[in-house]
């Protein structure tokens, strides 16, 4: 009995310990804009139960992400994609799974394009719909801006450079994207599954293309089978420090899935 209530007494002291050194203390992300809405609502979560704390997350792309944290503007970075091979003095620590779809307006009666086809399209080779089978009318190429980890991924796939992209509109973030898509009935652009399956789900006029036959969904993304997929990363200078460390490993458990879940993102396996 003495044991245990020691024990008990022990945890307790060591619990307003860790609490009382972190209170007061600030952590920063900044970079995708992808994981942002995500790393935000889990630095509420996680301020919740780390009281004092503020969690300070801020977007600008995946380059700002990588550039923040190697030069300490930010303590952590967010980066959704692989970190190349210059990028081996960061560290990487997956906290979720997406995808990259491309999407149309609702009303396109386009249903699903080859590769060629976008490719095409991107490089203004096909200009209207009407060489598709669509309706006539003009194709608005909406294109991600440099520093973005969705235009790195897309280009990779296509096997494309951006000085060949016909871009008609150059956008930053998803929600950019899928508002100019949503507003324009000729448009077509790519953002992450998660971000369009979520506004679909409210209610956004577009829809995602299949990608090789195989439906753009966080189901196929969580069952391995879909080819535009792609690791939502939170990234450090080497190792971090204990309320940094402390983050990242809140944001990779199983307390913050259904956060993932909830924003059509593919939690990790725990």
């Amino acid at each position: 009995m003495i044991n245990m209530r020691f024990l008990f007494v022990f945890s307790a002291l060591m619990s307003m310990f860790v609490h009382s050194a972190l209170a007061g203390q600030r952590l920063t992300l900044t970079g995708s804009s992808t994981i942002a809405p995500l790393v935000l609502e889990i630095g509420k979560r996680f301020e919740q139960q780390n009281v004092g704390v503020r969690v300070d997350v801020q977007t600008g792309g995946s380059s700002r992400g990588i550039s923040d944290a190697r030069t300490g503007l930010a303590d952590i970075g967010m980066v959704s994609r692989v970190l190349h091979e210059s990028e081996a003095d960061l560290k990487a620590h997956a906290i979720a799974v997406d995808g990259v779809s491309m999407v149309l307006h609702r009303d396109n009666n386009i249903d699903t394009l080859c590769n060629d086809q976008i490719r095409d399209i991107y490089t203004g080779k096909i200009r209207n719909w009407r060489e598709l089978g669509g309706a006539d009318q003009q194709i608005t190429v909406v294109n991600k801006a440099e520093g973005r980890s969705t235009l790195e991924l897309f280009l990779a796939y296509f096997g494309l450079r951006n000085s060949q992209i016909r871009a008609s509109v150059v956008i930053g973030d998803n929600q950019q994207g899928i508002k100019t898509i949503a507003g324009n009935a000729g448009a077509i652009g790519y953002v992450s599954i998660g971000a369009a399956e979520f506004v679909e789900y409210e209610g956004a006029p577009i829809k995602r293309l299949r990608m090789n036959g195989i439906q753009a969904s966080t189901a196929q993304v969580r069952a391995g089978s879909f080819p535009l997929s792609r690791p939502l990363n939170l990234v450090t200078a080497g190792e971090p420090d204990e309320l940094a460390q402390r983050f990242i490993r809140f944001a990779q458990g199983p307390d913050v899935d259904d956060l993932i879940e909830s924003q059509f993102f593919v939690p990790l396996e725990h």
